[in-house]
């Protein structure tokens, strides 16, 4: 029950961390998996990873260019749209909110513990 709880907290904030990452550059799958890596997320499989990605392409947030690559078969890169841009935004406001109402019942309840 809690691996469900932790499995279906990650996927909404996921997309919105993408978007975050995507935002400031330009990542293939295996370089945006390193950077979500970087930052806490290396559990997350790689059968994760790309299942997201089309699936932010199908919503128009994202898109794809396929090059070629030195090392092997082609890359795709992915690039952050303008209604990326939008979701990203509406994601931080919406992550605030809820970040900064967490925080104040765990200080209310004393729930800062989290053994």
């Amino acid at each position: 029950m809690a691996q469900d709880m932790q499995s279906q907290m990650l996927k909404g904030v996921l997309q919105g961390c993408v978007l975050i990452i995507l935002s400031h550059g330009e990542y293939y799958g295996y370089t945006l998996s390193q950077e979500l890596a970087q930052y806490g997320f290396a559990g997350i499989p790689k059968g994760t990873i790309y299942p997201l990605l089309l699936s932010l392409e199908k919503k128009g947030l994202i898109t794809s260019e396929l090059r070629a690559s030195p090392d092997g078969p082609d890359r795709k890169y992915y690039h952050v749209t303008p209604a990326g841009q939008a979701a990203q935004a509406n994601f931080l406001t919406q992550w605030h909110a809820l970040s900064d109402h967490v925080n104040q019942l765990l200080t209310a309840k004393g729930g800062n513990d989290h053994d």
